[in-house]
C-alpha cells in the first residue's frame, strides 16, 4: 500500500500549515482513496519522521515524499535523503521515494507566472 507525505520547512507561525492543508484537501477530493499525511522537517509537527511511522503504522510499505519547496536547497538535497536513509534502516521492508520540489514543476510554474502576472 502507498502513503505519500507533503514535506515542509515548518515555522512558529500556526498559519504555515493552512497552505499544505489546503493540498492535502484538494488531493482528498481528487483521489478520495489516497493516503496523505504532512512532515515538516523542523519548527512544526508532525515531524517527517512522525508522518512516515503514522504510516507504517496503518500497513504502509511505500511512501512519496513531496517536497513543497520552489526549488532545491540544502533541505532537500542533503536533510531529506538522510531523514528517508534513515527511516528505511529502521523500516527495512519501507520504500520511500523523494519526489522533485514542486516548485519545479512545469504547472507550477505557470500557475505562479499567472499569479503573478495578475497582480
Amino acid at each position: 500500500m502507498k502513503g505519500i507525505i507533503l514535506f515542509g520547512h515548518g515555522s512558529r507561525t500556526a498559519e504555515y500549515v493552512r497552505p499544505f492543508e489546503r493540498i492535502r484537501d484538494a488531493m482528498a477530493v481528487q483521489q478520495p482513496d489516497a493516503v496523505v499525511e504532512l512532515g515538516f522537517l523542523e519548527l512544526t509537527r508532525p515531524s517527517l519522521d512522525e508522518s512516515i511511522e503514522c504510516l507504517v503504522g496503518r500497513g504502509i510499505n511505500e511512501i512519496a515524499v513531496v517536497p513543497v519547496f520552489i526549488g532545491p536547497g540544502r533541505h532537500v538535497l542533503k536533510d531529506l535523503p538522510q531523514l528517508a536513509a534513515n527511516a528505511m534502516e529502521r523500516h527495512p521492508a519501507l520504500k520511500i521515494s523523494l519526489a522533485a520540489p514542486v516548485g519545479e514543476a512545469q504547472e507550477v510554474i505557470d500557475a505562479m507566472a499567472k499569479f503573478a502576472l495578475s497582480t
